[in-house]
């Protein structure tokens, strides 16, 4: 599996109720790796997959600490060192209470920088699926990488899935641009509020069932209500959440795609890589940060 999307520097703070403005509140706070491309090859090698590589953009200030990360994760890192712009940071504000709510303060840096000047059609030279991270909309070098990317999956074969990454980046962008920069993408992967966001509709299945028209498959991500799988325009199935103690949902959703794809490539049907998925979140919204253990799970 190729991943193309964007490694970040996740700085997470974990808060207890509402947000002290003008004075202090007490918070846990710790530097990780993230980022949603990278986070969703890291959980696809804990899935099982045993070939994952990822393409992205970092700084010098960073680049040897994410290659080290992402290596001891088990993900061949192919990361473009940009000499000008720093490695993307992004502040994670987590409500330590019961839901595990985040917010995110981002400042993308080098990883929308990438562009069609990285990318090389050889890059695809054994690869079985292609997973593009929405981020790499939201800039015009980055759009531009990702029509001429979407080009040479075409080409090979390749299938590509994309999850949109963003509600709030996609307000900006625009639906109608949206779905016209995603012509040829096999597998679209939103949380509840990108597909209510892409569709206009209020209820997630509803909105699901919409863009299957617009799109190959369709799987929902919907946190504690589980997960969508819609085809040509209805919902197929409908998947369990499993029950979970949450401490920090960051990078829940890319836990959840890199499951599910992983299990397509080993052969499992939507239905059944949602149920990856599902567990693979669960899993994830009990840790710090958006990556997985060191240690791999599946087969």
């Amino acid at each position: 599996m190729l991943v193309v999307g964007d490694v970040v520097t996740d700085v997470v703070a974990r808060h207890r109720g509402p947000l002290a403005a003008g004075t202090d509140t007490v918070a846990a706070i710790r530097t990780v790796p993230g980022g949603a491309g990278a986070n969703v090859a890291c959980w696809a090698v804990h899935a099982g997959c045993a070939d994952v590589r990822l393409l992205g953009r970092v700084g010098l200030d960073a680049a040897e600490w994410h290659e080290r990360e992402l290596t001891a994760s088990g993900v061949r890192p192919l990361l473009v060192r940009d000499p000008q712009a720093p490695t993307g940071t992004v502040i994670c504000l987590v409500d330590s209470g019961a839901s595990a709510e985040r917010t995110f303060l981002t400042d993308s840096g080098a990883s929308l920088r990438l562009a069609p000047e990285d990318w090389s059609p050889a890059l695809l030279d054994g690869v079985g699926r292609l997973h593009l991270s929405g981020y790499l909309l939201f800039s015009g070098s980055s759009r531009a990488l990702v029509s001429t990317v979407l080009e040479s999956a075409r080409a090979r074969g390749v299938p590509v899935s994309l999850d949109p990454a963003s509600a709030g980046f996609l307000t900006e962008l625009g639906v109608d641009r949206f779905l016209g920069l995603c012509a040829g993408v096999d597998i679209l992967l939103p949380s509840r509020d990108e597909a209510c966001l892409l569709t206009g509709l209020p209820d997630p299945a509803d909105a699901a069932a919409k863009l299957s028209r617009h799109f190959p498959l369709v799987v929902a991500k919907l946190g504690r209500d589980g997960a969508l799988v819609a085809r040509s325009g209805s919902v197929r199935a409908r998947v369990p959440a499993l029950r979970a103690a949450p401490r920090d949902t960051t990078g829940a959703g890319d836990a959840f795609t890199g499951a599910f794809l992983a299990a397509l490539l080993r052969g499992a049907g939507p239905e059944e890589a949602a149920g990856a998925g599902c567990s693979a979140g669960a899993r994830a919204v009990e840790r710090i940060g958006g990556r997985p253990p060191a240690e791999r799970t599946g087969g």
